[in-house]
Parts: C-alpha cells; structure tokens; sequence
C-alpha cells in the first residue's frame, strides 16, 4: 500500500499523470491568454486616481457647458499622449491572427530593453462597425466642418512632403532673426487639429525663433478643453493656456493673445494648420528687413474630408472682389515677366486670414484688428487695405508653406452670414471712399443694412486720418488694378445717367471743376479724389464728355487747355468729341491728340499733348459713380 491507503502507482501511470498534468495547465494559460475578446481587462491597466478625477473633472465641466461628453474614439484617449514613445505598442484589432500576433509583439518587447523593456504597454483598439463609422463622420462634420473621424486617426506629429522649390533649400537666413509669438485662437476645436497644429508648430519651428505659442479658448464649453487640456499643455514647454470668460471670436481672441505676446513678431494661425520645415525663418527674415511688411505663407490646402494634403504648384496672391470676398488666383501675366526667380516674394493685394506675420509694434501702431468688427470675418481685407493705405505692404512667401484645413461648412453660431455683412459695411464706410457705392451695388445684403444703420465708424476714420493713409484710389491704380477693370466698361457707350470720376493714373488725382458751376469757359483741374458732385462726368453715345446735372458743362479745348464749355450737341467737327481708350487714354477726335495732366504753377491743369503710351500722365480711369438712394 501506497501513502495514507492509496494504492502505489505504476512506474507508467505516475509518468502518464504527470504528463496529463503539465498539459492541462498549458491549456489553462493558453485559454487565459485568449480570453479578452475586444479590450484587455480593465483589471490589467487600473486607472490611477488622478485620472478617475480629471475625467469627473471633464463630466462636469461638460454638463455645466449645455453639451455631453464627447465621444472620444480610441485614437483619441488621453492617457496615450502620456506615455513616451518607447512605452507603448498601438495595435489596431482586425481577426484573431492580428489578435495573437500582439502579444507576441509584446513578449518580444518586453524580452528586449531596447524596443522598450518593462515599461512597454499594449494597447488593444476595436474599430467601430462600418455604419457606427458613418454616423461618427456625420457627427464630426456636423460638429466641425470637417471629417473628424479621419483626423482623429492621423498621428499629431505627422510630417508632411516637402513641396517647396529646390531653390528654397538653398536659401539661408541669418542666426539672429527676430524671435515669433504663435497665436493660436480656438472654439470648440476637435482635439486632433488642436494638437495637431501645436505639435507641428514646435516640431518644424527652431526653438532659438520660437518665444511662445499662446492658446486662447474662446469660451470653448466641450469637455476635452478643460481639464484634459489643461494637463496637456502643463506638459509642454513654451505653450500658454489663455482662456476667455466671454465669446470674443477671431478677432478678439487674437486681440487678446496679442495683448500678452512677448515675441518681436505675431503670427497669426488658425487651429487647424499643419506646417512645413522651414516655414518659420523666411517669414521672421522678411521681416526683420521691414517691420512695415505683413507677410503670409503659402497657404496649402487639407481636405476636410478625406485630410490628404494639396499643394499649390504656381504661386499665387491673394485678392477680393467688389463684394469684398477673399479668394485666392495666380500671379499676373504682368508680374511674372520680371520675376527672376520662384523665390521671390509676392505682392498681394490682400493676406489671408488664415496664416498671417507682423511685426509686434507695428501691429499695434497700425491699429491692431479693428475692435468695432464683431466675431470673424472680412478682418483680413480690412487689415490688408489698412496697411496697404497706410504705409505698409503685404506679401506671399513660396519658401514658406504651412497646410489648412478648410471647412465644408462652419459649424458655430451666431450666424456667420449676418455677422459678415455689418463687417463688410465697416470696411466700406471707413475704406472705399466713393467706391463704396460700388460695393453696396454689389452686395445687395450690405446696401440694405446700410439703409438701416451706419455703424460708428468715427475711432477708425480718425486712425486713417492720424496715420495719413492714402486714398482707395491709390490702391486701385497701384497694387490691385485688375479689381478696377472688374467693371463692366460697356457701359460708358450709351448708358444713360452714367456717372464717372475722371482718375489721372500718373497724379492719383480727380478731374474737378468746382467754383464756376453756373459759368462756362474755365479750365479743368486736378485735385484730390472725394467724390463730390464737382468730380461727377458722363460720357456719352455721340462721346461727348459732359459734367453737371443742371446746367450741364462739356469738355472742351481752348489753345490746348482743356475747359468746360457750354454743349454744342452733334455737330460737324465738333472740338467735344473724344475717344476714351480701353488702355487709358483719352483722345481729342479733332486733332488726334491726348488729355494730359501738367503741373501749371500751384496747380495741376490738363492740356493737348501728342499721344505718348509711356507717360502716365495720360493714362485715365473712369470709375463708375452710382447714385444709390438711401432716403
């Protein structure tokens, strides 16, 4: 007998047995180690009390802001940007086999110091079904404007291609450029373009340039930009957290981060950028030359829907119509002949408000944003005629690129239709001039609120007068012309009532007979713009040059002195008649020759001279007056 009455084993069964044994337990860790069908237990990651308090911290703060929590994909967790990159293995589940094949992953690191030791965590992520996919693309649009979904799976250091001209690369910029405060203003941004905008800002900027990046919640009330943002951002050298206590929008908030910028220049970006290498030094050395310059990047677009990145291949500039929409177009013809090179910088007649660079000071004398615009919109083209009227210049750079994520639509209220036109009535009140007519014509919304209510515009007007700024005029003739022959011209020949200035291109003055309105016989002057009656002509269908509306006046010639004289109507011979050429000038159908400004003691007084394209003195513009009612 055996131990205790068990009978003894044979030499075969206790081998048998133990055999028996040892496979049976291989079994049990085999089916242990299958066990979790979609994420590890919970049991194997504890979560530390730290972050059960940060995610109640989030639950409350979202309730308090009218929202639930936002459905965080498991791209999207938190506790992963916690980790080093040496820490963890991201593996996305599909079918057992990827399954199995993690956990080898995980042995095999564990097993090796230098894929991460001890330390290496594994995390497990389950796809959603293809219809949750659909309806978390329909809620990330609808919440954002873009496909939110896509962005949440794309890393928040991805690098992007390099596009620029190899003529770029070779550039070099000095060690000592001014150093850049990055203002980043948000409102319920998706965590994803946040971060990943922050993240690009730091991985291609040179931290020598680089003073700040400064964020400013516009009153942002989604959960995962309280707390959990808060934590991320302690985490990051050189990032500064400010949040408003009231809506502000675009305007404001930059106005705010503006305020505690410490750099030498602001640069202005939208929270949902991506950027290149290299970006940063043309725009600071461009400045550093020139604090009068405000300069923009090439603004390269990120599909919304599907985030690829498209890169402009020829460089463009970026413009507005007369309805003072932005948009961007290529360089003109005119302006590519004497580009030497693809790196050289690009007049614009306008920034983009996506991605723009001034200098601090500057930015400040200059006027800043104008407070009296509400929330966003048109604030890039009333910055961009400040500083054109003002003094200053605004410039595309091709060596410089930084990605944008434009919307399908825009997700925030109040409505941004409303808000745009009371901005685009300020615009023109303060900076069109008699143009402004022209504007309100266009844009049908704008001329009916302006019926209404003419904003107090009387702080800018006094800004534009103190900085000595030039007349819109100026603008038209010199930096963005193609905006003036935007107008229908057809209308000089045969349109009854047209009204016209008669702008000299040369002088950048007006046409202008002011003390003898009831009295022919005195001669034509020039004086600056101001759209007044005294500056009102009309060219009509037998080309004749007529001015007034009582007792009306035609131009006429009296030894080579261009007068005012009564009208003579259709006669044979007729010294009132003239032909008003597409390319400027102004022709005297009897003697052939043209209408041009000469400086006559004090005074700038027009004469006959013979017909020369290369002097701008002879050059003419005939814009368009429209007498719009507002009684």
């Amino acid at each position: 007998m055996g131990l205790r009455g068990w009978p003894e084993l044979s030499p075969f069964a206790v081998m048998w047995r133990r055999r028996w044994g040892c496979g049976f337990l291989l079994l049990l860790a085999l089916l242990l180690l299958l066990l979790p069908s979609g994420h590890p237990p919970q049991q194997a990651e504890p979560a530390s009390a730290r972050d059960t308090a940060r995610q109640q911290q989030e639950e409350r703060e979202s309730h308090q802001g009218g929202h639930l929590p936002p459905q965080h994909s498991p791209l999207q967790l938190i506790p992963l940007d916690s980790f080093s990159a040496d820490q963890f293995i991201v593996v996305t589940q599909r079918a057992a086999r990827p399954r199995r094949r993690a956990y080898r992953l995980l042995r095999a690191a564990k097993r090796s110091p230098e894929a991460g030791g001890e330390s290496t965590r594994l995390l497990l992520l389950d796809p959603p079904p293809p219809a949750d996919r659909r309806q978390l693309e329909r809620q990330g649009l609808q919440r954002r404007g873009f496909n939110e979904t896509v962005s949440e799976s794309i890393s928040l250091h991805r690098r992007l291609p390099e596009v620029r001209h190899p003529l770029c690369l070779q550039q070099e910029y000095s060690q000592n450029l001014p150093t850049a405060s990055i203002i980043i203003c948000f409102y319920n941004e998706a965590w994803s373009t946040l971060l990943r905008t922050v993240n690009s800002v730091m991985d291609t900027a040179p931290k020598k340039f680089l003073k700040e990046i400064i964020l400013v919640d516009d009153l942002s009330n989604q959960g995962h930009l309280k707390a959990s943002l808060s934590e991320y951002v302690s985490k990051l050298d050189g990032v500064k957290l400010i949040r408003s206590n009231k809506r502000l929008g675009v305007i404001g908030g930059r106005l705010l981060g503006a305020a505690r910028a410490t750099g030498d220049v602001l640069i202005f970006m939208d929270s949902h950028c991506e950027c290149h290498n290299g970006w940063l030094e043309p725009l600071l050395d461009r400045i550093a030359h020139d604090r009068t310059r405000v300069v923009s990047p090439v603004i390269d677009g990120i599909d919304w829907k599907t985030f690829q990145y498209y890169h402009s291949v020829d460089p463009q500039r970026g413009v507005f119509n007369w309805k003072l929409d932005f948009h961007w177009e290529p360089i003109p013809e005119y302006e590519q002949k004497w580009r030497t090179s693809p790196t050289i910088p690009v007049q614009s007649p306008a920034v983009s408000g996506g991605v723009l660079a001034m200098n601090r000071h500057y930015f400040q004398n200059v006027g800043a944003y104008d407070p009296g615009m509400l929330m966003w919109g048109t604030e890039n083209v009333e910055l961009s005629l400040r500083v054109w009227l003002c003094g200053g210049s605004v410039e595309v750079l091709p060596c410089s690129r930084v990605g944008h994520v434009y919307r399908k639509s825009v997700p925030y209220s109040p409505p941004y239709e409303e808000i745009v036109v009371k901005n685009k009535v300020r615009v023109a009140e303060v900076w069109l001039d008699s143009f402004k007519e022209i504007f309100y014509k266009q844009d049908m919304p704008s001329y009916l609120l302006s019926k209404i209510a003419v904003p107090d515009c009387m702080e800018r007007l006094q800004l534009r007068k103190r900085l000595s700024c030039k007349h819109f005029h100026w603008f038209l003739t010199n930096i963005y012309p193609e905006l003036y022959l935007s107008e229908d011209k057809s209308g000089y020949f045969g349109a009854a009532r047209q009204r016209f200035l008669l702008y000299n291109v040369g002088t950048g003055y007006c046409a202008n007979y002011e003390t003898k309105w009831s009295t022919g016989g005195y001669p034509v002057a020039l004086t600056q713009c101001s759209g007044h009656g005294n500056q009102h002509f009309e060219y009509n269908n037998i080309r004749e040059i007529r001015f007034g509306a009582m007792v009306q006046f035609c131009i006429d010639v009296n030894n080579e002195q261009v007068i005012l004289q009564n009208c003579r109507g259709n006669r044979l011979e007729s010294q009132q008649q003239w032909d008003v050429q597409k390319s400027g000038e102004i022709i005297h159908v009897f003697t052939g020759k043209c209408i041009e400004a000469i400086k006559n003691g004090p005074s700038k007084d027009l004469f006959l001279r013979p017909c020369n394209k290369y002097t701008t003195q002879q050059l003419w513009r005939l814009e368009k007056v429209i007498i719009a009612n507002k009684g």
